[in-house]
């Protein structure tokens, strides 16, 4: 008699497992291949589904494409761990913290860069969306901080929003660098003192003397 278990069974997902497995995929082809460049049939031979299923779950393509920015796009997970610095007023640990997070979540999860400058370069109709959900309300909070910091006389009277732009491009470019474009930084050039020398050269730059 046969003492083995026989063939494996496959394990039927929920939908909504179905659901994040089709998103995840995707995001991995739309970060490779732009929105343009990967079509349905790509998504669901990728997720192991016929065409017919990935549309039971999304029309188009577009309604899949917002679900992966709805997914992945929330700025508020990277201003969250800086709220408590900002409440102290801890100028250094409000930026240590933002650059930290923005490196790191790159660096877990790269397809997000990557569909932001397709979205924006494609001039895909969502694009607005991914600038919104993942830029506008980081600009937004940083500047704000910074205006409370200037109306306290801590800062020099400089314009918020530009601020927030020129310590954000700081951060941007060396997750642009690194991540996007593979470049490996000097020796002795670690992470964390990539970071200090940003939030240390941008807060010299607007500190009051």
């Amino acid at each position: 008699m046969d003492g083995g278990t026989g063939p494996a069974r496959r394990v039927r997902l929920t939908g909504e497992e179905r659901r994040r497995q089709i998103i995840e995929a995707a995001a991995t082809l739309f970060s490779r291949k732009g929105f343009r460049g990967t079509t349905t049939r790509e998504i669901a031979e990728a997720v192991g589904v016929s065409e017919a299923m990935l549309f039971k779950h999304f029309v188009t393509k577009e309604e899949l494409y917002a679900a992966i920015i709805e997914t992945k796009s929330h700025a508020r997970r990277v201003m969250d761990p800086a709220l408590a610095a900002a409440e102290r007023e801890d100028d250094a640990e409000v930026l240590r913290t933002l650059a930290r997070e923005m490196i790191g979540r790159t660096r877990t999860d790269p397809t997000l860069m990557r569909l932001t400058f397709f979205s924006a370069l494609e001039g895909h109709a969502l694009s607005d969306i991914m600038f919104r959900s993942r830029v506008q309300q980081l600009d937004d909070f940083l500047s704000g901080y910074f205006a409370k910091r200037v109306a306290a006389g801590a800062f020099r009277p400089v314009d918020p929003l530009q601020a927030a732009w020129n310590f954000i491009g700081m951060v941007a470019y060396h997750v642009q660098r690194f991540e996007l474009f593979k470049q490996k930084p000097p020796e002795h050039l670690t992470t964390e003192r990539a970071i200090e020398e940003m939030v240390q050269l941008f807060l010299n730059g607007v500190r009051r003397a």
